[in-house]
């Protein structure tokens, strides 16, 4: 029997997705060999290679003036990438604080020029509970880019409208909510997602980007660093993370399968009530600290009435199959992570479960 898998990342993958993997795994197409074993310059991989590119740009409708781009790593390496690519000397960037990955990537920003902090929600106690609204907000005109993060994993906020960043070229962390709902790729610059959270395995990122924002980036880099570098070369300059991207093609053909991206948005909000709605109900026992309106569809976050009794909470969840609960080590509590492939029969399984604890334990 399969866990339940409510973890932050590497998260849950859709059970057909890897189903297909199981089954090509050791003779992919015919060739006798694992899409591992695969040359990336040889025509079976190149095929996976351009479906995912494909597939992506037709869920998103990602626009002509934008090209995908699939990079080694994760999204933390981005977080150095992006000022070393589009902060010249001489300027800076605007960074919205709304969390711990925020707070990474202006720390690495500041290692390459001079970035600003255009808005942040930090409270007294060095958290977050809420993300900035727009008249918050102060953007300089002059600035190379404005840096926000769309979801935050660790306290569970998220903006459901991102902000207007006006003349100023918007650049956007979505690793933890890229594809649950459609989005209008047009209104960014720059986006990014680590995949393992809504997209697939750990080790490959996503980039879509303006190409005429990317063709003005920094040229005083090493080649490899330089994202024009991997668009103009259709992401093969050096050798990319075969089996990752073709595991991201299974996901993508899954979430096509599942109604595109109006489909996720539908069983992601539906997800999100149902949590939302018992922690609301229980209001006495449970504990959500993040207001209404910045509430994370991805990422859940609440407590118990004690350290002790969270403790409880995330044992006891395991042992009904149900794991990756325990809050981050920086919030504490109890963290549930509905990504995409997490079903609304699990998250009903998880309420009950919520249900039942608290009538055990209040």
């Amino acid at each position: 029997m399969r866990a339940i898998n409510f973890s932050a990342g590497p998260a849950g993958l859709p059970l057909p997705a890897l189903e297909k993997a199981r089954d090509e795994l050791l003779d992919f197409a015919g060739t006798g060999m694992s899409i591992m074993e695969q040359s990336h310059r040889d025509k079976p991989y190149e095929a996976v290679h351009r479906d995912a590119t494909e597939r992506l740009i037709k869920l998103l409708g990602v626009p002509d003036s934008h090209t995908v781009i699939w990079l080694t790593g994760g999204a933390s390496t981005q977080f150095a990438l992006i000022p070393m690519n589009f902060l010249p000397a001489g300027k800076s960037a605007d960074y919205v604080m709304t969390g711990v990955w925020s707070e990474k990537a202006f720390e690495e920003a500041k290692l390459v020029g001079a970035p600003r902090i255009a808005g942040t929600t930090r409270n007294a106690d060095g958290k977050y509970t809420r993300v900035p609204r727009q008249n918050e907000l102060e953007f300089d005109a002059n600035a190379a880019y404005a840096h926000t993060t769309s979801n935050n994993t660790i306290y569970g906020t998220q903006f459901h409208a991102l902000p207007d960043t006006g003349s100023v070229p918007h650049v956007c962390d979505m690793s933890s909510d890229f594809l649950w709902r459609p989005l209008d790729v047009s209104k960014f610059d720059f986006i990014y997602a680590g995949a393992q959270k809504n997209l697939g395995p750990s080790g490959v990122t996503v980039a879509i980007a303006r190409k005429s924002f990317i063709a003005n980036g920094r040229k005083d880099i090493p080649k490899i660093l330089r994202y024009q570098t991997h668009a103009e070369n259709d992401s093969l300059y050096n050798t990319p993370p075969t089996l990752a991207i073709y595991l991201v093609r299974n996901v993508l053909e899954w979430i096509d399968g599942q109604g595109g991206l109006t489909g996720m948005e539908k069983r992601n909000t539906t997800k999100a009530q149902l949590l939302y709605g018992a922690l609301d109900r229980m209001s006495g026992f449970y504990a959500a600290p993040v207001e209404k309106a910045s509430r994370s569809v991805m990422n859940i976050v609440f407590r118990t009435p004690s350290e002790a009794l969270d403790a409880a909470f995330v044992a006891e969840a395991k042992k009904a199959n149900m794991i990756g609960l325990k809050g981050h080590r920086t919030a504490g509590g109890i963290r549930v992570s509905a990504y995409n492939a997490v079903s609304v029969q699990d998250v009903q399984t998880l309420v009950s479960f919520m249900e039942q604890f608290a009538k055990s334990h209040g």
